[in-house]
Parts: C-alpha cells; structure tokens; sequence
C-alpha cells in the first residue's frame, strides 16, 4: 500500500469541534425521525433526506461528514428491507386480501418467510434507531461512534488525505533512477 494514500488526518478532540458542527453532526442522525414521519408510507424518502442533508452538510467539517456518511451508509440497508416489506405486504393486500395468511402465488411456505422477514425488519430498524440515538449523542457530545460496519467506512472517506492534498516537497535527495 502506497504510503501517502494511507495517510489520514488527526482526529478533533471533543473540544476542538465548535458546537455548531456537534449539532449538525447530531442532526444527521435525528433528522431520520423527521423523514420518517414525513414519509411514513414511502421507505425511500428517509434515504433521500439522509442524501440531501450529507451533501449539503459534508462540506462544513470532517466531523459533520463523518456523522453524516455513517448516518446515511446505515440507513440506505434498512430503507431497502423497508421497501422490500412494503412491496411484499401490498403485494399479499391486493392478491390476497388481508388476513392472517400471506400466501404468495400458491405456496404456502411463504407465509412463514414472510413472517420472519417481517420479524427481521423490524429487528433491523430497531437496531438502527438505537445506533442513531447513541450516535446523536456522541456527536453532540463531540465524541465518534463508530457503527459496526459503516462507522470504518464513513472515518476511511471522511478523514482520508488525498494525494492532491499534499504540498510536493523539494528534495535534494532522489533515489536511483
């Protein structure tokens, strides 16, 4: 691995990030709860406001991209399982009315299937709103959280330097050509 590409800015300390950017941090992770009452029957337009507020935020600071790519790479899994369920359920309403039996197309193991990808759903969901609330926390308090699987991913891009960010040295000393 090539040195300079490995290279990753210092970390704030909790002191050094002013409170407007702990507080839009935070608001990466809140304002789900907004999205999700505004678009309680589309599952899409949650992931659309994480993308809007990522994009208009990610500029401020590293600390706010941090927050607000992690917020959104965790939310874009659970929005598609939520679409997937939406489709599912309005699929077995109009096909088959509603009732305690979701069979789909004649076969009846698909009720159980439905039933656990109900079940994981909404153990997903659950699971990314408890991470939103510990994470809305840490970031108002200036603190990283890193989720399971995303919070690596969101430092790797947010605090990653990239080449161009380096000023060419002047060197007397070159190795052989």
């Amino acid at each position: 691995m090539d040195t300079e590409s490995a290279q990753y800015h210092d970390v704030e300390q909790p002191e050094e990030i002013p409170t407007r950017d702990r507080e839009d941090a935070m608001g990466a992770y809140l304002m789900m709860f907004g999205a999700l009452a505004a678009g309680l029957p589309l599952p899409i337009i949650n992931l659309i406001a994480a993308i809007i507020y990522y994009v208009v935020n990610a500029k401020k600071s590293r600390f706010i991209k941090f927050h607000a790519l992690q917020s959104l790479l965790s939310q874009a899994p659970t929005t598609l399982m939520n679409a997937g369920l939406l489709y599912w359920t309005l699929h077995a309403i109009f096909n088959h009315g509603f009732g305690k039996d979701v069979i789909i197309d004649g076969f009846p193991e698909m009720d159980q299937l439905y039933w656990g990808y109900l079940w994981t759903v909404v153990a997903a969901n659950l699971l990314y709103v408890i991470y939103s609330i510990v994470g809305a926390v840490k970031a108002r308090k200036g603190q990283f959280y890193y989720f399971v699987f995303f919070g690596k991913l969101a430092y790797h891009f947010a605090y990653r330097v990239k080449l161009s960010d380096f000023e060419p040295k002047q060197t007397l000393n070159k190795p052989p050509a």
